[in-house]
């Protein structure tokens, strides 16, 4: 009896020597609490460091990860956070995470209203998300100047808990997989996002 061994592999990619790997800004993430504390809903602000504001409108295009240019990368965190949106907007605006000063998208998370019956504050996930969590938000874009059209009424960013450490996450253009988890995820660090 022979015995053979036989591998394959599929699919082998190589790393491009001309995109050069490093850490590069996702966003910059405010937590406000509200008169409530941590009890009620948070006021939650993304500045979206690579997406353009107008990206959201008609004929607008958001930059994947390699047409990011070099100057973008560095050795800086990937994620930042913020107390408060005064801190926030002011280590933006003059730290060394400032990528777009002008034109970032900027992302708020939708204003929950309180439901009288049910005595809590309540959106609607359209039966994506069930258990009632403090951690459960939707973000929309914020209109930099004037009125918001209906481009600013998509949600592009929803994140709520569904079970016992059990959580959906649904996320549409123009922000990337990668990006949407990365928000997501930083409503979990309690210490930063409630105090």
């Amino acid at each position: 009896m022979t015995k053979s061994r036989s591998s394959r592999l599929v699919n082998l990619k190589k790393v491009s020597p001309r995109i050069p790997a490093g850490n590069y800004p996702v966003a910059h993430i405010s937590y406000d609490v509200n008169v409530l504390g941590s009890r009620g809903p948070r006021k939650m602000q993304c500045i979206m460091d690579a997406i353009p504001g107008n990206a959201i409108g008609p004929g607008g295009v958001a930059p994947t990860q390699t047409e990011f240019s070099h100057h973008r990368m560095d050795s800086s965190p990937s994620l930042s956070f913020f107390r408060s949106k005064s801190n926030c907007l002011e280590n933006y605006l003059s730290g060394p995470l400032c990528i777009q000063k002008d034109g970032a998208l900027v992302l708020k998370n939708k204003a929950p209203r309180w439901h009288e019956q049910l005595q809590c504050w309540c959106l609607n996930f359209h039966g994506r998300v069930t258990v009632a969590s403090v951690k459960n938000f939707q973000l929309v874009a914020s209109p930099e100047d004037g009125p918001a059209g209906p481009e600013h009424d998509k949600i592009i960013l929803q994140f709520g808990k569904v079970g016992k450490d059990l959580f959906t996450m649904d996320y549409q253009y123009p922000i990337s997989t990668f990006q949407a988890f990365a928000i997501c995820l930083s409503s979990f660090d309690t210490k930063i996002a409630c105090e």
